[in-house]
């Protein structure tokens, strides 16, 4: 591995420099759908007892001011404390945005810190969305960064979401090249997140993300009052490359830096569930439908798959709970197939307890594929086989999972998903309607405290 000093440094560079009327027009349009689409996932997530208990544990562990809004709650909490809280509120349906080749969920992590500390500092939409811009193209460089050898045992988003958060909070601080490359040494320190909470259905997932955002945020506002880290996080010896990956790529930090916009190349989920089950599931959805197919009609499934599917969902044989269902192979496609959906609804109502889903769920393996993992991460393509009871094989196939930047959604279809997400637990449609509106002109929105109805209780 080539060792530079560079990378970092360029990277620190880019958050430091860039500004709001720089960005196209088409990163500023991403950025403002990428949020209406973050809000439906993070208000969805609010009952969550993960979510109510990290606030009770907030509230007794951290103090501040009143001054940002909890979404699970509608209380005011310091903005530390809310981030943290909204960011585990924003993993736990399922539905947050993903970036295919850092294999890297950018919103849970950016988001609930961006708002939480504009609401606190009286910001606006430009500033927001400037914030945001830096903490996904940051993010997604490292993932890309941290390549695939690291995603085998480490939650990318727990990892690279810590030097996202840290990005995007140093650009609301207006903090210079050399306070960024000393956040960035703080935080990529603390960058952490393990895949092993699966084996067992524990709740680490909603931790990693708030643990990202807090110690991002933590990492920007040291930086501020002087607080050094190391210059080569990234790249040295004992640095994230060294310690976190083997095949890590530093080059990738800085590549293409204001001309290649990572952040249009978001991807948006369509099912509730863990992204290595969307290609599959599509796949399965055009065999059903191709050759008008009901669950009793297949005996097995084979999803082709990726090694990375197998790493992370090989862990859930037979889910004992929500949650981990939704990294459940043959429980996605068992909702699919039965249910005809894989949504939030249909995984609370069908997923634990529905005898035909599980026995669907029995009849799926997953098997590597070598086409399949050689696109992996740049493209995540859908391939299965479909044994039928009448001794037929059929074989489906989707090269652009639906969300995809090869497959979008439209805009009326991301309005449907986050409206749909929103009103999930949810009775009252006017409210939703209310901070949707301001989402949807995002780049117009005022200082937040004229915006004082995006962050009324959830319920309210």
């Amino acid at each position: 591995m080539e060792i530079t000093a560079s990378h970092g440094a360029l990277l620190s560079g880019f958050v430091a420099d860039l500004e709001y009327d720089n960005l196209p027009e088409s990163v500023v349009r991403m950025i403002r759908d990428l949020a209406v689409d973050w809000y439906g996932s993070a208000v969805a997530g609010h009952a969550a007892r993960p979510v109510q208990a990290l606030e009770a544990v907030c509230g007794t562990l951290v103090s501040g001011k009143s001054e940002s809004t909890v979404l699970s709650s509608g209380n005011r909490a310091s903005a530390y404390a809310a981030a943290m809280i909204n960011a585990a509120s924003s993993h736990v349906v399922e539905q947050d945005d993903v970036h295919n080749g850092a294999v890297f969920h950018p919103a849970a992590v950016v988001f609930p810190a961006v708002f939480a500390l504009a609401e606190a500092r009286n910001l606006n939409g430009p500033a927001i969305i400037e914030a945001a811009v830096c903490g996904y193209e940051v993010g997604i460089r490292v993932g890309e960064f941290l390549g695939r050898s690291h995603y085998v045992h480490f939650h990318t988003t727990g990892t690279a979401g810590t030097l996202a958060c840290a990005a995007a909070v140093a650009k609301l601080l207006k903090l210079d090249a050399r306070q960024v490359l000393h956040a960035f040494g703080t935080a990529g320190t603390q960058a952490a997140g393990l895949w092993e909470f699966l084996a067992d259905a524990a709740d680490s997932k909603q931790v990693h993300t708030a643990g990202a955002t807090a110690n991002g945020m933590f990492a920007a506002f040291l930086a501020q009052q002087g607080v050094t880290g190391a210059a080569r996080i990234f790249d040295g010896p004992h640095g994230m490359a060294a310690a976190l990956s083997q095949d890590a790529d530093p080059a990738r930090l800085s590549a293409g830096l204001g001309s290649r916009w990572a952040t249009l190349e978001m991807s948006y989920k369509w099912h509730a569930s863990c992204r290595h089950t969307h290609p599959a599931a599509d796949a399965l959805a055009e065999v059903l439908s191709r050759e008008a197919l009901l669950a009793d009609d297949i005996e097995k499934v084979i999803a082709l798959v990726h090694q990375g599917a197998i790493d992370v969902l090989g862990a859930v044989r037979v889910p004992e709970s929500v949650h981990q269902a939704k990294f459940s192979m043959g429980t996605v496609l068992g909702l699919i197939a039965v249910h005809g959906k894989a949504g939030v609804l249909e995984f609370d109502s069908h997923a634990l307890s529905d005898p035909a889903v599980a026995a669907f769920r029995d009849r799926v393996e997953m098997q590597f594929d070598p086409e399949v993992d050689v696109a992996y991460p740049s493209r995540w393509l859908g391939r299965v086989t479909v044994h039928t009871r009448d001794g037929r094989v059929l074989r489906g196939a989707i090269d652009d999972p639906k969300g995809d930047p090869g497959n979008p959604l439209g805009w009326d279809e991301l309005l449907a998903k986050a409206e749909s997400l929103c009103r999930y637990e949810i009775a009252s449609n006017a409210a939703v309607d209310t901070r949707l509106a301001w989402l949807k002109r995002l780049e117009a929105l005022p200082e937040l405290s004229g915006a004082a109805t995006l962050f009324r209780p959830v319920g309210g």
